[in-house]
């Protein structure tokens, strides 16, 4: 099969720390900017890199944008060129459209204009940074959804030598421990007998509330 092809609109921070790990991962890559320095800083790293208006529509339409399987919208301040640049992509009939917004509210006009995802880089790392810091166990903090999430928990001294049964994190705590990562060991069918050693890291889905009472438990 051929792999995904990518689209990347915007090369700031974080959007050209999208293109490079995509690249790096064997992937086709078209990196956007109206800058042309940052278009040359990105030419050497992605399949092709152009300097054009993200929210002229025939510019798009020129560079095939509609032949890419994802585009992602990484235009950093300028809200409006964000979502004009969205309005066009859904236009030109992009199957999937991500973008990252500004703030909630931007989030919110995104979604109802047809963005697939609404990306909160740095709400998302502020939320990782906070949960590290005030639990040192928590290694890790993806939002799923506004109500759900999944965590990468290092197993507390409290938990060693105990197995998932006896530490029966579901009825108390109403999450799901999908995975034990031991070294670069990922099991992802635990069983409920297996005891948990030094070292071990649990990956566990749950709502928020019940991860947060969980987060407490073991601080």
């Amino acid at each position: 099969m051929p792999k995904k092809q990518f689209a990347i609109i915007g090369m700031g921070r974080f959007g050209s720390s999208v293109a490079k790990a995509l690249s790096g991962m064997g992937y086709e890559v078209l990196a956007i900017d109206s800058d042309e320095q940052r278009i040359q800083e990105i030419s050497e790293i992605v399949t092709h890199a152009v300097s054009a208006d993200s929210t002229d529509e025939e510019a798009l339409r020129a560079l095939g944008i509609r032949n890419f399987d994802v585009v992602v919208v990484a235009i950093g301040e300028d809200i409006q060129s964000s979502i004009l640049t969205t309005l066009i992509l859904k236009d030109l009939g992009v199957p999937v459209i991500l973008v990252k917004a500004k703030s909630e509210l931007h989030g919110k006009v995104l979604g109802k204009i047809g963005a697939d995802k609404v990306i909160y880089p740095e709400r998302d790392m502020g939320m990782r940074v906070a949960h590290h810091l005030a639990s040192p166990n928590i290694l890790d903090y993806i939002e799923l959804s506004p109500d759900y999430s999944i965590l990468d928990m290092k197993v507390p001294e409290a938990m060693l030598g105990k197995n998932l049964k006896e530490l029966d994190i579901r009825a108390k705590y109403g999450c799901n421990v999908m995975a034990i990562r031991r070294g670069d060991h990922m099991n992802i069918t635990p069983n409920a007998d297996d005891r948990l050693t030094s070292g071990d890291v649990l990956v566990i889905v749950g709502h928020k509330d019940n991860l947060n009472r969980l987060e407490i438990a073991y601080q």
